[in-house]
């Protein structure tokens, strides 16, 4: 395998890395499935990391001490190289660094380290944002991975949902413009939210200061557990009629429609004081549904 990519596993899980963007690439179960979305004209991506911005800026602009820098959605993260730390048979770790580039988006020093890892037929990816500079770094940060709808071993599309534990309905906020605007309750039953394509007419639903931190991606036949810490925030996100299903754990969203000020002051981002670090984590389980 070329070195910009590493495959490792078990058992039950083979994962695919790429140096491009510390991105997944593939995971497949010990049958073959392929549980993760392919990239494809509808979406070009598979798993991007979201650094140091999720969603949009209004503008694509990161104002700070009077300095107006273009940073365009989700950040450049998912865009950049990043160099391996570690690669095994099963995982690996990568590191990215600010640099000339970054700082004329970003003007701020950071180490961005990504490790990835398959135990008992489980998928890990735990992010830590590290502060080497002599002041605060302000940041936001999150996974946005896609999966297969449907899911390996579903007939066909249709029966797919989400059962949020203990959930009675979804507190969700809309896009204007990839902008958060307005909300919106979206019922759910018994803590289920049945997949339709027409939910995601409107772009994401973004859920922030989610109170659960797991979910379940069910299909007749298939399921897909999903756990995580370190992010308050979520999103869910499919272009209507496309084969997947992004599943998000964020730590900050979009910026609010009508906001316009300096990124330190921003809503939801996180401020790490010099010589600090905060570690991210989400995971993935990919199995059979009895139903």
């Amino acid at each position: 395998m070329p070195d910009e990519m590493h495959r490792f596993g078990d058992d039950h899980l083979t994962a695919t890395v790429s140096a491009d963007g510390a991105e997944l690439r593939g995971l497949r179960d010990a049958g073959g499935g392929e549980w993760l979305w392919q990239a494809g004209p509808e979406w070009p991506r598979h798993a991007p990391i979201l650094f140091p911005i999720v969603g949009r800026l209004p503008g694509d602009v990161l104002r700070h001490d009077g300095r107006a820098h273009r940073l365009t959605q989700h950040g450049f993260a998912r865009d950049r190289r990043f160099a391996w730390l570690r690669r095994d048979e099963l995982g690996c770790a990568l590191r990215l660094a600010d640099d000339e580039a970054t700082r004329e988006a970003y003007p701020f020093a950071f180490t961005l380290e990504v490790e990835w890892a398959v135990a008992e037929g489980a998928l890990s990816c735990a992010v830590t944002v590290s502060n080497p500079g002599q002041g605060p770094l302000p940041f936001l940060v999150g996974g946005h991975p896609a999966f297969a709808w449907p899911l390996p071993g579903a007939a066909s599309a249709e029966g797919h949902g989400i059962l949020f534990p203990g959930i009675e309905a979804l507190s969700a906020r809309r896009l204007k413009g990839g902008l958060v605007d307005a909300a919106e309750a979206i019922p759910l039953r018994n803590g289920f939210l049945p997949l339709d394509p027409a939910l995601f007419e409107k772009d994401a639903i973004v859920l922030p200061d989610f109170p659960v931190r797991k979910l379940r991606y069910l299909a007749p036949g298939a399921a897909l557990e999903m756990e995580w810490e370190g992010y308050p925030d979520f999103g869910l996100w499919s272009k209507p009629g496309a084969p997947f299903l992004c599943l998000e754990p964020w730590c900050g969203t979009a910026a609010p429609l009508g906001w316009d000020g300096e990124f330190m002051d921003r809503p939801g981002v996180t401020v790490l004081a010099p010589g600090h670090s905060r570690r991210f984590r989400w995971q993935v389980q990919p199995g059979r549904s009895p139903n």
